[in-house]
């Protein structure tokens, strides 16, 4: 576990991705705000970055494998002074260098991901290396619930199991949508615990919004002994901080207006009184 300086406050996370989102006039609230959790833990209390450096070469690894929701890390990033108010004000204008997916090119952002499903196998090679270099490094791999309709997060699942890789953690955002639809409606998944463990992995559950439940969870897992790779299921709402987007699929790729953007910080604000 990582002590950590920063302050990753939630509310102030979701408002940055208000702010770039509006800024930007682009998409992908809703995918962003169900990680907001599970990457201010991660950044607050387990990823290992040697003296604040997003490139030192004994970092842990964290692949965002759901890239379109890269405004989340994206605030992690301006949090730990990555990237600046005016990256964050000048998001998806001319000479912007931030994308609206994950990209390897920006420093903190470990793979171009966004042809879901990829992701998962990259981390699963960082994970391998570090094993074979027996360095003490993490990989953690986020991916959202229809992203693991692909067969390549199988397939690594299973290479995962046979090289008894205990030092990959695959988080599942489990916010019950991906883009066309309820993942249920689209392709049934049941009990992604259950097919995890199915596959060679330790796997437990927990509230993807409770950052104790998420600490708890990942602190059990990083200290088993147990050699099997790791699985978290985060059960998350899509939307979750804005009562209008909550599990409302139309905020995977609707834009924000003025009138939309002000009630949305309204509701931020609020909460956090």
């Amino acid at each position: 576990m990582s002590a950590n300086v920063f302050n990753f406050d939630c509310n102030r996370l979701r408002k940055t991705v208000l702010d770039m989102a509006y800024a930007g006039s682009t998409v992908h609230i809703g995918c962003a705000f169900s990680i907001i959790e599970v990457l201010a833990v991660l950044h607050q209390r387990f990823l290992r970055y040697p003296e604040n450096q997003p490139q030192h070469p004994m970092r842990d690894y964290l692949i965002l494998s759901k890239g379109h929701g890269v405004m989340a890390q994206y605030a992690c990033m301006r949090e730990r002074g990555w990237l600046t108010d005016q990256d964050i004000a000048g998001y998806f204008s001319d000479g912007s260098h931030l994308k609206g997916l994950s990209d390897s090119r920006i420093a903190g952002l470990e793979v171009t991901s966004g042809s879901l499903g990829h992701g998962f196998s990259v981390g699963l090679g960082m994970a391998l290396g570090a094993h074979r270099k027996k360095t003490d490094q993490k990989t953690y791999v986020i991916v959202g619930d229809g992203e693991i309709n692909e067969g390549p997060i199988w397939e690594g699942a299973l290479f995962a199991s046979h090289h008894a890789l205990k030092n990959f953690v695959v988080i599942v955002d489990e916010n019950g949508f991906q883009a066309m639809g309820k993942t249920a409606e689209v392709l049934r998944l049941d009990s992604i615990a259950d097919k995890f463990k199915a596959f060679g992995f330790e796997a437990v559950e927990a509230d993807g919004h409770s950052m104790t439940e998420l600490s708890v969870a990942l602190t059990a897992l990083l200290e088993s002994t147990d050699s099997r790779p790791k699985a978290l299921i985060a059960r998350t709402v899509k939307g979750k901080g804005v009562s209008f987007m909550e599990n409302d699929n139309r905020w995977h790729y609707s834009r924000l207006d003025a009138a939309s953007y002000q009630r949305a910080i309204q509701e931020i604000a609020g909460s956090s009184t």
